[in-house]
């Protein structure tokens, strides 16, 4: 994951924040449990989504315990404990974190060169979940072989990004999988590769890298793609946050979804119109924030 997945702050209940940040210290936990504490540092709030949502759509709440931890030792914190879950999720974390900088050396990043020191929890990854690597390894594989043709095409670029994230959410949620569980991460791992790649748009232009949406339009900075192709950019955006909504209403929840509600509906069209047009922007330029419905 990214760290692009996040709540619409102003708008999120307390309630939400406490266990947002509890699952997140949980998960924290669960990474050096499982893959040892260096692995810990690759952790983000895009996987303290998923965890909140996995458990909810599992139906399996989360017991948080006040504890302390190596950063906040001075006091206790509500933290979620451990479960089969989060050490499945830490595994998750830990793998995509280290075949991300395994693709930033390849793109002459320097901070490739980090992904030495996650390959000892990358090992304990394969041995504790080899099935999540495995997903990773295939879709990671068929995503460079895309870029290396130098694709074209926004939907089939983002592809294996989203078939990723889709096939992840079934191993995750086994027996809990439905066609609208798997039709929403598809949507949320498209989401992250293109806005991702919209972001990058500037830098990968300046260094000669692959950005298919340079690939497609051609333009000399993302200024210039999104004043001119804006109307094609929004569309295919606010066609993935209507797929979203839609799948919500088809998923069974177990719990309140209040949480994971804001940062589909309103924090991720955030995330987008800031990087659209910075942030501070105008909420009527098109990529908007939607509203939670009834």
């Amino acid at each position: 994951m990214f760290g692009y997945i996040g709540p619409d702050s102003p708008w999120l209940f307390k309630k939400d924040e406490v266990l947002y940040k509890a699952v997140y210290c949980g998960l924290c936990k669960s990474i050096g449990k499982g893959c040892g504490q260096c692995a810990r540092t690759a952790l983000t709030y895009d996987m303290a989504f998923v965890s909140a949502l996995a458990h909810n759509i599992r139906g399996e709440d989360v017991k948080i315990e006040k504890r302390r931890c190596v950063l906040h030792w001075f006091r206790r914190r509500p933290i979620a404990a451990a479960d089969e879950l989060s050490l499945t999720l830490g595994c998750v974390n830990t793998a995509l974190a280290y075949h991300k900088l395994c693709d930033d050396k390849a793109d002459g990043e320097k901070r490739g060169a980090l992904r030495h020191l996650y390959r000892r929890g990358y090992k304990r990854a394969l041995a504790r979940n080899g099935r999540a690597a495995e997903i990773i390894v295939g879709q990671t594989e068929a995503q460079a072989a895309l870029e290396r043709a130098h694709c074209a095409v926004i939907d089939e670029a983002a592809e294996p990004t989203a078939l990723m994230m889709a096939d992840l959410s079934d191993m995750i949620l086994e027996g809990f999988a439905t066609e609208w569980t798997r039709r929403l991460f598809y949507d949320l791992g498209k989401w992250v590769y293109l806005i991702d790649a919209l972001d990058d748009y500037d830098k990968d232009v300046k260094k000669g890298r692959y950005n298919v949406f340079y690939n497609a339009y051609r333009r000399a900075a993302k200024d210039e793609a999104v004043e001119k192709d804006g109307e094609e950019l929004k569309f295919i955006f606010d066609s993935l946050f209507a797929d979203m909504r839609l799948c919500l209403r088809n998923i069974k929840f177990h719990f309140n979804h209040d949480l994971t509600d804001n940062i589909i509906l309103r924090g991720i069209p955030l995330k987008s119109r800031e990087i659209f047009y910075g942030k501070g922007c105008a909420d009527g330029k098109g990529v908007h924030n939607e509203q939670k419905e009834s």
